[in-house]
């Protein structure tokens, strides 16, 4: 099917209605519905200050916005898709997507590295590697037993792939329907970076963004840049954690 290298998404000719307007407003109604619950669970428990946090309330965080990102995928997939994650976000896999993982590792060990090291040297106070990677080092920093197995799942398995969803798979997708496999890449590399409220890390997410959204528009599917996202992660903890 030549179509299926067009787009990220996969619903046939005629019958997927995911445009921009749509995809744009399911993330933000889902993304500001999941704040909105973690931020009252976490207040009641008495965590919902911007200082240095337990992991746990990563972890519920993560989990409790990640909960209306998928319901609000999985309704649009049966409403104006074809009913099929796979199909509708190129949710899928295949044994070549294992390339992404030294993908995931290279950009994390050498992009991120070119693209900081004259930022550093320009502005060392503001893109220092102790300023770039500490809030990666807090978290892993603050993880210990139980909770630290559970931080792996949701940095390494559960952000990957909640995020490519949501990312590459939805918004890339209706962009590059609409518009232009260029502009989705390049827009949504820079949604991907600046929704993660961090500017310090902007510069590497951004590339990193236009790294998966490459591997997206290749393949036809979401499989190779979760490898990479995942492997990119686990990269991030394993060099923080060595320090």
């Amino acid at each position: 099917m030549p179509a299926m290298k067009l787009s990220v998404a996969r619903a046939p000719r005629g019958r997927s209605a995911i445009d921009i307007p749509i995809a744009a407003l399911v993330w933000l109604l889902t993304w500001l519905v999941g704040n909105l619950i973690a931020g009252i669970i976490l207040g009641a428990a008495g965590h919902g200050g911007s200082g240095p946090q337990p992991v746990w309330v990563s972890v519920v965080g993560a989990v409790v916005l990640w909960m209306p990102m998928l319901a609000g995928l999985w309704y649009l997939s049966q409403r104006l898709g074809v009913g099929s994650f796979a199909a509708d976000y190129g949710c899928s896999w295949q044994p070549v997507d294992l390339v992404g993982l030294p993908i995931g590792v290279l950009s994390q060990l050498v992009l991120l590295r070119l693209a900081y090291w004259p930022l550093e040297q320009w502005w060392p106070q503001t893109f220092g590697r102790e300023k770039v990677e500490q809030s990666a080092r807090d978290l892993s920093g603050a993880a210990h037993g139980g909770w630290l197995v559970l931080l792996i799942i949701v940095v390494v398995v559960g952000a990957p792939i909640v995020e490519e969803l949501m990312y590459r798979g939805l918004l890339q997708g209706a962009f590059t329907r609409r518009l232009n496999e260029v502009v989705g890449v390049v827009v949504v590399a820079a949604w991907f970076a600046i929704i993660h409220f961090r500017p310090v890390e902007y510069p590497g997410l951004f590339l990193f963004g236009l790294v998966l959204g490459i591997c997206a528009q290749r393949t036809g599917r979401l499989g190779m840049g979760i490898m990479a996202h995942m492997a990119f992660n686990v990269t991030g903890l394993i060099l923080v954690a060595g320090r």
